[in-house]
């Protein structure tokens, strides 16, 4: 097993307001020592209550748009019922409904094979907590 599974934990940064935190190049600096050139997948996880992993386009308005929409889908008031942390914090517990902690994407020849457009990212909608670990493992 230890020749076709291979995981790493990244300590990602998010700061102290709502992120979507490109994880892409992070991916393919890990696949390009645990695939070695192999066919497989690459399974991304959040192991976090209140984060979520999506592949969208970036850098086009589209990673503040998704937080945009978020935050008309999910407002952070006084609705909730999860109430510690800041004001509306019980809305990033349901974050994950919608945007999964996890994502299982194919790896081919080594490479992650993903569209012209698509990104790998972390959303944190958590302003409480500015450090995250993702887990991501090769299987191939």
């Amino acid at each position: 097993m230890a020749d076709t599974f291979t995981t790493r934990v990244l300590d990602i940064t998010t700061g102290s307001s709502e992120a979507v935190h490109d994880l892409t190049d992070a991916c393919a600096s890990f696949l390009s020592e645990a695939a070695r050139g192999r066919d497989g997948l690459l399974h991304v996880f959040v192991p976090h209550a209140t984060a979520g992993i999506a592949v969208i386009e970036t850098g086009a308005g589209s990673d503040s748009d998704l937080l945009a929409a978020l935050r008309e889908l999910l407002p952070a008031d006084d609705r909730w019922q999860h109430r510690h942390g800041h004001r509306g914090h019980g809305r990033d517990h349901v974050l994950p409904a919608f945007v999964p902690p996890h994502a299982t994407l194919p790896v081919i020849g080594g490479r992650l094979e993903l569209g012209t457009w698509q990104s790998v990212v972390l959303v944190d909608t958590n302003v409480d907590n500015a450090r995250r670990n993702v887990r991501l493992s090769f299987l191939g």
